[in-house]
């Protein structure tokens, strides 16, 4: 591919991996609204780009970079940096959130699964669709479970050999395994119910934002993880989630291989009256 100009919106919650290649998965759209994922990718991506003693978010935020198609992946929107070091990445720009996220629904938007069992025939041969904007008829729960608190042992040994791309500090500092799950039922336009797990990078750094003011205290920051996730978004957001399937469950034809990657959530718009 030539320089490629993406719409960074998805970065998910970091797992071990032997290779790196999916520590971290990100993704966008290009400007024709068409998803892609980009892996492997700096852990840099998670925290922002520093500038003038600031951090600047990725997220939404216009790049253009070096791709190539990955050859073993058959997923059509994966895709690798040609610079594995993102040294010549180029920012072009953040998209803000004037008039209700506008310009980000051009673009986040342009295509739109609102049918559960249209978006899983897509997922298969030959299309194999493995990113997609899905719009909810109607958000059921959002749901807490308590998870194991520490890294898998194989993945603790991975983890000791360091990251592919910041030496600085190791792994199990940089990334602190979440001790809970995050999951939305919800149900499509024909009524039929889902459970997905949330895997974005945003949901598990509002947790520990919020440990963090709770003093340490669980239970506080798990009731305001649900005040943003549930009472907020249920009341006050138009919600589409952003789903994105795990390699190992699309290639394995799971029933459902998908789980959400990013939640996007510009403001409920009220029609005016015409009198």
């Amino acid at each position: 591919m030539a320089l490629t100009k993406v719409l960074i919106t998805v970065t998910t919650y970091p797992l071990p991996s032997r290779s790196y290649d999916e520590l971290v998965c990100t993704a966008g759209v290009l400007e024709n609204g068409q998803w892609i994922r980009i892996y492997p990718v700096p852990l840099q991506f998670l925290t922002g780009l520093r500038k003038d003693g600031k951090i600047e978010s990725f997220k939404y935020n216009w790049i253009e970079l070096d791709l190539k198609k990955r050859t073993d992946d058959f997923r059509p929107e994966s895709h690798s940096p040609i610079d594995y070091s993102f040294s010549k990445v180029e920012t072009l720009g953040k998209i803000g959130t004037q008039n209700n996220w506008a310009e980000r629904k051009t673009f986040c938007t342009a295509n739109v699964y609102t049918n559960k069992a249209k978006l899983l025939a897509d997922s298969q041969d030959p299309t194999n669709i493995s990113l997609a904007t899905f719009k909810p008829a109607k958000l059921i729960s959002f749901n807490i479970e308590a998870d194991e608190r520490e890294w898998k042992n194989e993945w603790k040994e991975l983890r000791k050999q360091g990251s592919l791309f910041d030496t600085d500090k190791s792994p199990e500092i940089q990334i602190p395994k979440l001790p809970y799950k995050f999951s939305y039922t919800f149900l499509d336009d024909e009524g039929v119910s889902s459970s997905l797990m949330i895997e974005d990078w945003e949901i598990g750094a509002l947790y520990w934002n919020c440990l963090k003011a709770a003093e340490g205290v669980e239970s506080k920051a798990l009731q305001k993880v649900r005040e943003m996730y549930e009472t907020t978004f249920f009341n006050k957001k138009d919600i589409y989630l952003f789903l994105g399937t795990t390699k190992e469950w699309h290639m394995r034809r799971g029933r459902n291989p998908f789980v959400i990657i990013g939640v996007f959530y510009p403001k409920i718009e009220i029609q005016g009256s015409l009198f």
